[in-house]
């Protein structure tokens, strides 16, 4: 790593990266590798809408990486570049390819290297009417990414993972949220025992919370459930659905009644329609 000079069309990096040198290494690791993400703090933040986002909600941006070569940068990409005091550092095309994950010939603009949050269920603000929304173990980050943008569009409070499962600060999921992940919180807790004494707690305090699962056996279809209280919303595991720990938990648990040749839908599908559902019935 070294000072760089000015380049044109481009604002002057205080610092600039052409190698794969220790820094570099440490940021690809933050693609592939959650044992060094959550042991750093810092994930990588690809894509215009979902850096926008980021910054617009004031989340923790350590740095941001531009290119250095290739096509000038856009209004956008230099704007950000001269208005943000973060660091910045500049990074030959090669290498930002490499970490936006491209695979087109066209490496990004912009790229942030941003602080993890981690939420704790106690500290939530909630709506008065809340709805949380838990995912069961998620296994892939992209699905999860994609819950959270649903969750995000229909106005839940928050999303709740439980138990071990995808990270929400991979890649994958904070593309797939689209920048939602930035917008909402997003609380990662152990057990089912958690959510329940976070419930009881709300209750003593006067809100009651309403814990509605969902499955292809439920015994209820989810239009003819009254989603206008205070609601946890819990998604299964994508292959296995809920835990049995998750129902003997709920207090209902719904179906989305379906057609066609297939045989449910898939955990990110279920949440849409759900959330959907919960939203028509409380305007």
């Amino acid at each position: 790593m070294s000072r760089a000079p000015s380049g044109r069309n481009r604002p002057a990096p205080s610092l600039l990266v052409t190698t794969r040198n220790a820094r570099f290494q440490q940021w690809q690791s933050y693609l592939t590798n959650r044992a060094k993400r959550t042991k750093a703090g810092r994930f990588l933040i690809q894509g215009v809408r979902p850096l926008n986002l980021a910054l617009e909600h004031d989340w923790p941006i350590e740095s941001l990486l531009h290119r250095i070569d290739g096509p000038p940068l856009s209004d956008w990409a230099r704007e950000l570049l001269e208005t943000r005091s973060v660091e910045q550092i500049g990074v030959s095309a090669e290498l930002m390819a490499e970490l936006g994950e491209k695979t087109t010939t066209t490496a990004p603009e912009l790229i942030a290297i941003a602080k993890t949050r981690a939420p704790r269920l106690k500290d939530l603000r909630l709506q008065s009417v809340p709805l949380i929304v838990v995912f069961d173990r998620p296994a892939s980050p992209g699905n999860l990414g994609t819950l959270v943008r649903s969750a995000n569009a229909f106005g839940a409070d928050a999303v709740v993972v439980v138990g071990h499962g995808a990270d929400p600060f991979d890649p994958r999921s904070v593309r797939a949220s689209t920048g939602s992940l930035f917008a909402m919180p997003v609380v990662t807790v152990s057990s089912v025992d958690e959510i329940l004494a976070f419930r009881d707690a709300r209750r003593a305090s006067g809100t009651d919370l309403h814990i509605v699962g969902t499955d292809e056996t439920g015994s209820v279809t989810i239009d003819a459930h009254d989603f206008g209280g205070g609601t946890v919303l819990v998604i299964g595991n994508e292959t296995r659905g809920m835990s049995a720990a998750w129902r003997d938990a709920c207090d209902t648990v719904v179906n989305i009644p379906i057609g066609g040749a297939a045989s449910s839908l898939g955990a990110p599908s279920a949440g849409a329609v759900a959330l959907y559902e919960i939203a028509r019935q409380r305007k």
